[in-house]
């Protein structure tokens, strides 16, 4: 590169804002980070020691997203090798191969891309080229319908890098060129977000959009999975230029298109990088559990354990591999691949345990409560984290609690009362048997009333009676129930559920 360009280039990075110099770092593989002169000495070096067409090309692309000319303007300075991007937003049926739409013969500028406009990267898409900037749709008329065309071509070796791409999927090809469609808003990162009535043809060819979640009130638009359109199997894989015409429902609000060439990946891509990138080690795992668990002066309740679930919130299934947010206050994981697998068909990026944003930037993997699932059996289901830093299963609490539900009902041996003669009476199948003229008139206060005691191992329960009326009657144990059958005698008391007092159950 001669030394005027190197100082055009130069200059144009000297005129880059915040936004801007963060987005060619990024693209560059440079850190974003840091006060606006950092990263102007940071991207002037890049320029310095650096220089590549790709950098080229990226620098000239801000630059001119940051001070727009007209596109035959852009097709006539652009090196070799950047690839033309026409922007005709508009129904006028032709543009000319210079990119300048005539109107009764006078030269007029075409629409130009809206140069705040950023789109949020995606996980599952890694940005190559931009083909098409961000540029609004525009309504030329009062109609609902409305029609907007954009052109753009694809070089050589664009054409070549899509055409020998391997298939992630059947007929899905790893290297693609997709639509993305956003709000025109300069404030923040812009998601996905498509307007009513959407289509998408090329070179008069309709694309598959996304299809729709259907809506039960009348006159809602049913809600659409916005993401980008994958326009590729329609495209001249050549130099010819590729029209494409967007329609969309012109309701007052503001939408802008751009074309990208992407590399597309998979859950399992993702997962490879997480855990190449992002793992936390053991050591700096257990100083976060002791940051937690220490003793705060003003708290009333101290802390001694915080306990952890090994099963996933997600899939109700043991954990696989232990991953969290790093923004998450909570130490509970989910299982990473569970988690990449659901956000690559439906993308929400958001945390199972406490539904805040979970960016895949912020994802890490867990490494203390990794090797704790390999050091523990399938049947822990339940881990606490003590103050030192170490941990305990929770399997002999479950037991403990079982043994105390044992506990809590009498183990005492099953009497069956359709047995005559058992425990010293007959069946009671109707209030004829509580006459206490027949064998069983020792029943239930037979211990009590001087008769036989109660077989071994067994004892009679009264299930009518609470312990009010225990209290009022003696402890049930009275043998003013079990008289003579006269006119006197009162009718035989039934309790709360209209049982005979009598007709009590053993256990």
């Amino acid at each position: 590169m001669n030394d005027e360009h190197h100082k055009a280039l130069k200059n144009m990075v000297k005129s880059f804002r915040v936004s801007d110099l963060q987005t060619l770092l990024a693209s560059m593989g440079r850190s974003k980070s840091g006060l606006k002169q950092d990263l102007v000495g940071r991207a002037l070096r890049l320029v310095q020691t650096e220089y590549s067409p790709e950098l080229l090309k990226n620098v000239r692309q801000l630059y001119e997203s940051r001070f727009p000319r007209t596109s035959g303007w852009l097709a006539a300075r652009r090196p070799e090798g950047i690839p033309v991007s026409y922007s005709s937003l508009s129904s006028a049926p032709s543009a000319t191969s210079q990119g300048v739409e005539y109107l009764n013969g006078i030269s007029k500028p075409m629409a130009t891309p809206a140069p705040e406009v950023k789109l949020v990267p995606l996980p599952f898409y890694q940005t190559l080229e931009t083909l098409l900037p961000p540029t609004e749709l525009i309504a030329q008329n009062n109609e609902t319908l409305q029609d907007s065309q954009c052109m753009f071509e694809l070089t050589s070796s664009q054409a070549d890098q899509i055409r020998n791409a391997s298939e992630i999927r059947p007929r899905i090809k790893s290297i693609q060129v997709v639509l993305r469609i956003c709000y025109t808003d300069s404030i923040g990162l812009q998601e996905d977000q498509y307007p009513p009535n959407i289509a998408v043809k090329v070179n008069q060819t309709y694309c598959h959009v996304p299809g729709s979640y259907p809506s039960n009130k009348p006159g809602v638009e049913p809600r659409r999975p916005c993401r980008p359109v994958d326009i590729t199997p329609c495209l001249h894989l050549s130099t010819v230029t590729n029209r494409v015409t967007v329609t969309w429902g012109n309701f007052g609000k503001h939408y802008s298109v751009a074309v990208y060439l992407v590399r597309m990946f998979t859950a399992s891509d993702l997962f490879n990088q997480l855990k190449l990138c992002s793992v936390e080690s053991a050591e700096r795992c257990r100083e976060r559990i002791q940051d937690k668990l220490r003793f705060d002066p003003e708290s009333e309740i101290a802390t001694t354990g915080l306990r952890v679930s090994l099963i996933c919130p997600l899939v109700k299934m043991r954990i696989g591999v232990p991953c969290r947010v790093l923004t998450c206050a909570h130490l509970q994981c989910f299982d990473a691949v569970f988690f990449l697998q659901m956000n690559e068909k439906k993308p929400t990026w958001t945390c199972p345990v406490c539904d805040k944003p979970a960016p895949f930037e912020l994802l890490t993997i867990d490494g203390l409560l990794s090797e704790i699932l390999k050091e523990t059996s399938e049947e822990i289901e339940e881990i606490e984290y003590l103050t030192d830093g170490s941990w305990r299963p929770i399997n002999d609490d479950k037991e403990k609690e079982k043994e105390r539900e044992r506990s809590d009902t009498p183990d005492y041996s099953m009497v069956d009362m359709c047995v005559p003669e058992t425990n010293g009476h007959s069946p009671a199948h109707s209030s004829t048997s509580l006459s206490g003229k027949s064998g069983g008139a020792a029943s239930a206060s037979g211990g009590v009333a001087g008769g036989p005691p109660a077989p071994p191992g067994g004892v009679v329960v009264d299930l009518t009676l609470d312990s009010s009326s225990e209290e009022e009657g003696g402890g049930g144990g009275g043998d003013s129930e079990d008289t003579d059958d006269s006119a006197d005698s009162p009718t035989p008391k039934r309790g709360r559920y209209n049982y005979d007092k009598d007709l009590v159950t053993a256990y």
